[in-house]
């Protein structure tokens, strides 16, 4: 009796493992959007517990089939013959729904650091946005727009490292076929703002550049002129101070 008692429960652990492999690993997932694949993740994860938990019950089975084995060998053998098979399925399963958890666990953290890497672009983007649209109401003041032209400056050297993560996160799980719509769109948007500012900000930073350089040089050519009006100053006061008759004076003091 107790073996009959055993083997059905052998029997019924064999069906139990593979209701959860049709279950947890035979399914076709479509991950195309944030919950469903958050749904899947959390899935996962009590599926994997739940396997786990399993491991007390196939641990009291095997040894009840060992100790039957050493005391009726005729009756035990054939139970430790399906024990291992059991066994050895049960770990593949474990194994397998594991993998399967980490595999999801990845793909949920490369879509967060996805996210994370796109909301640190767009504040930055915001950012270059702000000052480009400052850049366009300027004092014409040498300091203005000098201070403007650091602070654009300053923005643009803003590295490319996010960038790069943003691009490669995003062609990972496209590739893999998991939110790619809602990636591609949001790659998308983010792109074309990132050409349009970056190309606005370039040209206003060279008008910036031209027009400080032509204030450089106008403000030289008045500095030059100021003192050569100072010196012609001094002159005429010299000539006044010792009365010289215009006449006397060169040609170009009359």
């Amino acid at each position: 009796e107790k073996a009959v008692n055993l083997k059905k429960d052998l029997a019924e652990m064999q069906e139990w493992m593979t209701q959860a492999e049709e279950e947890y690993l035979e399914k076709d997932f479509e991950y195309k959007s944030p919950e469903e694949l958050e749904n899947a993740v959390e899935e996962m994860k009590r599926a994997k517990e739940d396997v786990l938990q399993k491991e007390v019950r196939v641990k009291i089975l095997k040894d009840n089939i060992k100790m039957l084995a050493t005391k009726v060998p005729s009756s035990g053998q054939d139970l430790v013959t399906e024990l291992n098979v059991v066994l050895e399925n049960y770990q593949l399963l474990c194994n397998r729904i594991r993998g399967k958890c980490h595999t999801l666990e990845e793909v949920w953290s490369c879509w967060i650091e996805l996210l994370q890497y796109l909301d640190l672009e767009t504040a930055w983007l915001n950012n270059l946005e702000e000052k480009v649209q400052m850049t366009g109401n300027l004092p014409d003041k040498l300091d203005a727009v000098n201070d403007a032209l650091e602070s654009l400056e300053s923005v643009l050297r803003h590295p490319a490292d996010n960038r790069t993560q943003i691009r490669e996160l995003g062609q990972t799980l496209i590739d893999g076929g998991i939110l790619d719509d809602i990636i591609s769109e949001k790659l998308e948007a983010f792109n074309a703002r990132y050409e349009e500012l970056s190309h606005l900000a370039v040209s206003r930073q060279i008008a910036l550049e031209q027009h400080l350089q032509t204030m450089r040089e106008t403000d030289h050519m008045l500095q030059v002129l100021q003192e050569n009006l100072t010196d012609l100053d001094r002159q005429l006061t010299s000539y006044l101070t010792d009365r010289i008759d215009a006449f006397q004076m060169p040609q170009e003091a009359q």
